[in-house]
């Protein structure tokens, strides 16, 4: 249910066969050479000493982890076994919940996107929505963990959530019925020679589970498709592996994503390997405010390498990477440890993947409102500064202006048209000419380093 971050499989393998840390191991910095550990000492003994109630030293403890982690940026946090367990579950399993990926910023949650298919999906529970109560209850003021943990439940219950929608005048209640969320993050369909391919999260065995669904299109359709739609709309990332492994199936050569962090050790690149499983076929990539992190890393590398037409609205913006350090066999830092750049050398951080073409979802009649205030990663408190210092409304600016996004929502339904960038989309696809001049065959060369 919480926002999933960019993380390295391997550190996640890592830190679950971890042995416990000592007492004396925990206890070995040095703070004779940092005043400030002193100070935080005189804290606590204070607060020990005077406080009007007695504190339990577990709840002192963990309010001075969390507010360290705090002060750094919105994705380093401290994991205890709860904590944990979900993150290894939802990258690797099934859990129960709503399907919803979350953030917190100055008390209130925010929805960064709900996972399709799910029952908050289905309950109409959209990207930029702010949950102010659950069951009638305020949430306002509590951390991110206590409102997740009220949100779970038994599968087959019912939970209300009181949701604040901007662009609306009054806060509504909708009634959510919890359930088993498994991972099946990819699926696919077929709109006549076209093929949609779904990515919902970047868990384990996405890049198989996408080859799978290209073979599925290609015997639905007798052959090769006219086009294929990558829709990784509301899609909140994943794990790293599985973005790289998903890129290199529609690249011939080159870099999909390099990473750089404060130490040469956390430098790396990953290349593709040859060989294009769709041979070259044209693809569009579909984003908005909700494609974050690894979504962001496969739209970017096909972006770059000119393999796919990217459509839609801005992306999140989410350019960090966060590695699972160990601290017992069952508690873990997810700390930000480096920044990922697409071919081009493009910090992902704040600005995220522009379109090529910007497509609004005009079949929607909240999405204007809530695509003028989407929460992005340049909205969070804390968040990491793109190193170019770009400036946010040059990244607003469309590449293409098409009159056909002047068509009102009352001729899309009299149309029976219910996703208009979908059916944009595919529509682009079919005019085969407009989706190959705006692509060039995997293994092109990508634009000019930018530095």
């Amino acid at each position: 249910m919480r926002f999933a971050p960019l993380l390295r499989t391997a550190a996640l393998v890592t830190a679950l066969a971890l042995l416990p840390a000592t007492t004396a191991g925990l206890a070995a910095v040095d703070a004779r050479g940092a005043p400030e550990f002193g100070k935080l000492m005189a804290i606590y003994q204070r607060i020990q000493a005077n406080y009007v109630d007695q504190v339990d030293n577990d709840k002192l403890l963990r309010g001075a982890i969390d507010g360290m982690l705090a002060s750094l940026d919105p994705h380093s946090a401290y994991l205890d076994a709860t904590a944990f367990e979900s993150l290894r579950t939802q990258t690797e399993g099934s859990y129960g919940g709503l399907g919803l990926s979350v953030t917190m910023e100055d008390g209130v949650v925010k929805v960064i996107a709900p996972t399709r298919g799910t029952p908050a999906d289905k309950a109409g529970v959209k990207a930029g929505d702010f949950i102010t109560h659950i069951d009638g209850k305020l949430i306002y003021g509590g951390t991110l963990d206590e409102a997740v943990e009220r949100m779970r439940g038994a599968p087959g219950t019912a939970i209300g959530l009181t949701i604040y929608r901007p662009g609306r005048d009054e806060p509504f209640d909708v009634k959510v019925t919890r359930a088993i969320i498994d991972l099946q993050p990819v699926s696919y369909t077929v709109d006549g020679k076209v093929g949609v391919i779904t990515v919902s999260s970047f868990s384990a065995n996405v890049g198989r589970e996408v080859e799978k669904a290209l073979a599925g299109i290609r015997k639905d359709v007798g052959g090769a498709p006219q086009g294929i739609v990558i829709d990784m709309r509301s899609n909140p990332g994943g794990l790293l592996d599985e973005a790289v492994a998903m890129s290199d199936l529609f690249l011939d050569s080159g870099q999909i994503v390099s990473q750089r962090g404060r130490f040469a050790r956390d430098n790396e690149s990953y290349m593709a390997r040859n060989g294009d499983i769709a041979r070259g076929v044209p693809i569009v990539v579909l984003i908005d405010a909700g494609s974050a992190s690894a979504s962001e890393i496969v739209a970017g590398a096909l972006q770059d390498h000119h393999r796919a037409l990217v459509m839609g609205q801005r992306s999140f913006g989410k350019g960090s990477v966060q590695t699972l350090l160990p601290l017992t066999r069952d508690s873990a830092l997810k700390l930000t440890t480096a920044r990922y750049y697409t071919p081009s050398g493009r910090s992902v951080q704040e600005g995220g993947i522009e379109p090529d073409i910007a497509v609004p979802q005009i079949s929607d009649p909240d999405a204007r409102l809530r695509a003028e205030r989407a929460i992005r990663e340049s909205d969070l408190r804390g968040h990491l500064i793109n190193e170019l210092d770009m400036d946010d409304r040059d990244l607003e600016r469309d590449k293409i202006d098409d009159p056909r996004f002047q068509i009102s929502p009352e001729e899309l339904e009299k149309r029976g048209i219910k996703d208009f960038q979908l059916h944009y989309a595919i529509d682009t696809l079919r005019n085969t000419r407009l989706a190959q001049t705006m692509t060039r065959p995997a293994g092109a060369k990508p634009a000019s380093q930018r530095r």
